[in-house]
């Protein structure tokens, strides 16, 4: 008997554990495991030309996003929240109205692992948010998380985050408003700022201090383009922004919305 329970919980130690994925749609949190997903009936093998996490063509068992997200209206912001803290924010209309982009979960097999995403680094599994023909609906290189714990409907962050906002009073067509789009869609990701945010991964951009005021704005420039660049780190995982990401005059209202909010530091 001692010899078959000994058996037996090596077999479970050794088995491969399905993951979960938790989504909140604002009904409260529904767990759905990597077998559960894979069961669907509307599972599909996704071909992916150009993966943006692996740099080449892959294929993906994979759901259609918008089939776990009934009811999310296309006006409803998502959350991605990734294991190792980077939280996407993509809006809901680029998964229920894509203009011809189309978001697809794609699922790990359990016991057949994606291969690693660089020396030394875990792969983008369990759960991977990955597009096809993601230019119709200008889908960014950070609407592609990877490693997914949790999805979740939220308010935007401009709403949820007020100290990150520019200032009332800056005219509709204001540069700092606009670079506070592209700081949205491009940064919140990743930093906090005015210590707001969801992210955990890279260093608040106003406390204590703002790179516009220890950065000279080319060098800022080219922290933002490629930081390798700038500072050689191996560890580094910060992604550069090439012009077809973020094109010069976004890349200027950044700068500019930046600027403006180290005059606007939240006390601290």
């Amino acid at each position: 008997m001692r010899l078959l329970l000994a058996t037996l919980l090596l077999v479970i130690a050794g088995a491969p554990r399905a993951a979960t994925l938790t989504i909140d749609t604002g009904a409260g949190p529904r767990a759905l495991t990597t077998e559960q997903l894979l069961s669907r009936a509307d599972v599909r093998e996704v071909r992916v030309p150009d993966d943006v996490s692996y740099h080449r063509e892959t294929r993906y068992l994979a759901v259609p996003l918008k089939a776990l997200l009934p009811g999310v209206a296309a006006d409803a912001h998502l959350q991605f929240v990734a294991l190792d803290g980077f939280a996407a924010e993509i809006p809901a209309e680029a998964v229920v109205d894509g203009r011809g982009a189309e978001a697809w979960l794609a699922v790990e097999p359990p016991g057949k692992p994606w291969p690693a995403l660089g020396a030394g680094k875990a792969g983008a599994g369990p759960f991977y948010l990955v597009w096809t023909s993601p230019a119709a609906g200008h889908i960014g290189p950070e609407q592609w998380p990877y490693q997914v714990a949790t999805i979740r409907v939220l308010a935007d962050p401009a709403s949820r985050f007020p100290a990150m906002r520019p200032a009332d009073g800056l005219a509709r067509d204001a540069p700092e408003r606009h670079g506070f789009t592209v700081f949205q869609r491009n940064c919140i990701t990743c930093h906090t700022l005015n210590g707001q945010g969801d992210a955990k991964l890279g260093p608040d951009l106003n406390l204590p201090h703002n790179p516009t005021e220890y950065l000279r704005a080319d060098m800022l420039r080219t922290l933002i383009r490629n930081p390798q660049d700038l500072r050689r780190w191996p560890q580094s995982k910060m992604p550069g922004f090439d012009r077809a990401v973020l094109s010069d005059a976004d890349l200027d209202d950044l700068v500019a919305y930046l600027k403006h909010m180290s005059m606007r530091k939240a006390p601290h």
